[in-house]
């Protein structure tokens, strides 16, 4: 029997393929783009974005890519569209607020922490970015991502942080502290 880390590793890996999927089915103006010729660093990136969700958010988002799927939609397509302003808003969902809001203080501390580890590009495009993606999620799953916000706040966690750990802790960097440090002493 799957263990629940198991189960989480096993939801996050199929989540990340079908995201795939949509990826390098997403038309890009000029061609292919150069992160569409790179998708381990997309399986990568993607993996990161999801290692901090619990198993009942995972479950939830990969049933609304299937629903999805069924549908005939893509969210790559949906989600860039929304961030060109070429479509409508997704979702009027209060949440969407909410946790595009959390979400943006958790990376803003998290930079504050480690600033050689962790680089922003500005609050506006990652709220934009993060604000976008959560448009193409369903109600269930926008409710759950909420609740983890709620939960990651009340218990002093910040999800950036864990979310970058995880990263560096995959490219072998060791904990985004050590990572952090190293990169302070080259400075």
């Amino acid at each position: 029997m799957n263990t629940e880390a198991e189960k989480k590793e096993e939801l996050i890996k199929e989540i990340v393929e079908r995201e795939l999927a949509m990826f390098l089915a997403t038309p890009n103006e000029g061609g292919t783009s150069e992160c569409q010729t790179r998708p381990q660093s997309f399986r990568m990136m993607r993996r990161m974005n999801h290692c901090t969700h619990d198993t009942a958010t995972l479950e939830s988002y990969l049933d609304d890519l299937k629903n999805a799927a069924a549908e005939g939609r893509n969210f790559m397509i949906e989600k860039y569209a929304r961030l060109d302003n070429r479509l409508p808003p997704l979702s009027h969902n209060p949440l969407l607020d909410k946790i595009a809001d959390a979400e943006c203080a958790f990376l803003r501390e998290a930079s504050a922490h480690y600033p050689h580890a962790i680089k922003t590009n500005g609050e506006q495009a990652f709220r934009a970015y993060c604000r976008c993606e959560l448009e193409t999620l369903s109600d269930r799953t926008l409710q759950l991502y909420a609740d983890e916000v709620d939960r990651a706040v009340k218990e002093g966690r910040n999800l950036a942080e864990e979310r970058y750990d995880d990263l560096w802790r995959m490219l072998g960097e060791g904990s985004l502290a050590a990572y952090d440090a190293k990169l302070a002493a080259r400075s």
